[in-house]
């Protein structure tokens, strides 16, 4: 009986440890997030699973936040916000650590932003497998593809979308925000805001990603192409804004990418913030993310 009651408490222990790794992977030792009392009208969120060939058929999970008066207002049609995961990274995070459905509900309140639907797609195989949002070199890895092609069509088949570039912003943190640039330049005509927090523009020499020829590193370097279609993002009318923290290491690349997108006479906003390539750094500043999409889309 001892053994038995032994064994009983070992395994409410772990189940007590996982559940509380879990919920800080989710929210990162914040409380879970919640509208304040003073706002009267809530977003919903829906889960739904888009499969794409890109991938070798696989369904991923996308999650969707659909803005208050979404229900209500059947004849009414919304810019959308896709919003990348870093890694390791889930899609919840950005939803549950970040925020962001609660901060849309508050400045909607406020009267500050248009309402947008939110979409968050998860870009992996597993939570630690690193895709760098990119069509990789080996079999069924297009997620590059899957993003820019299967998902926007999956969102705009199935909600009330302005089904045009100029009413899409694209973002996201970290290896979210480099997939971002990276596959908003490589698309410019699906999303007219593309944004960056924390991220960075030069590809990691990832072989299992990228493999060995010089040239996909290029291909998926958005400082070095960048040049190459300046003239297509200036008639497009293609705005990046982003951002890095005085702390990050990613600040130099940062700057420079700044310096080129002047130099190009590219629209863009590129901010210096505090902290470092933290949780705090994103939570804190999706405000001013969300004001810069809600800002330089049309519609809604």
């Amino acid at each position: 009986m001892a053994l038995v009651a032994t064994a009983a408490a070992l395994t409410a222990g772990l189940a007590g440890v996982y559940r509380y790794l879990d919920n800080f992977w989710l929210y990162r030792g914040y409380p879970p997030p919640r509208d304040p009392a003073w706002v009267k009208e809530h977003g919903t969120v829906q889960t739904i699973a888009v499969s794409s060939p890109a991938i070798g058929g696989r369904s991923q999970q996308v999650i969707v936040f659909l803005p208050p008066g979404y229900a209500a207002h059947p004849r009414r049609r919304y810019p959308v916000f896709y919003l990348l995961h870093g890694s390791p990274g889930l899609p919840n995070a950005l939803l549950l650590t970040v925020k962001t459905g609660v901060v849309e509900d508050e400045l909607l309140a406020k009267h500050e932003i248009r309402p947008m639907i939110l979409v968050m797609p998860f870009g992996s195989s597993g939570r630690f497998i690193d895709t760098e949002w990119a069509n990789g070199v080996r079999a069924n890895s297009g997620w590059e593809t899957f993003l820019a092609r299967d998902v926007v069509r999956a969102i705009d088949d199935r909600y009330r979308t302005i089904r045009s570039g100029s009413a899409r912003a694209l973002g996201g943190l970290s290896e979210g925000g480099y997939g971002s640039l990276n596959v908003g330049l490589h698309h410019s005509g699906e999303f007219r805001v593309l944004e960056s927090w924390s991220g960075y523009e030069r590809a990691d020499k990832i072989l299992s990603i990228f493999g060995h020829a010089k040239n996909r590193l290029a291909y998926n370097s958005p400082h070095a192409y960048l040049p190459a279609v300046a003239r297509r993002l200036r008639r497009e009318g293609t705005y990046v804004w982003f951002y890095s923290s005085r702390g990050d290491r990613f600040l130099g690349q940062n700057k420079a990418f700044a310096h080129e997108l002047a130099r190009l006479r590219i629209r863009h906003s590129f901010l210096v913030v505090s902290g470092g390539h933290t949780w705090r750094a994103w939570r804190e500043n999706f405000p001013r993310a969300i004001r810069a999409a809600s800002n330089g889309l049309s519609g809604g």
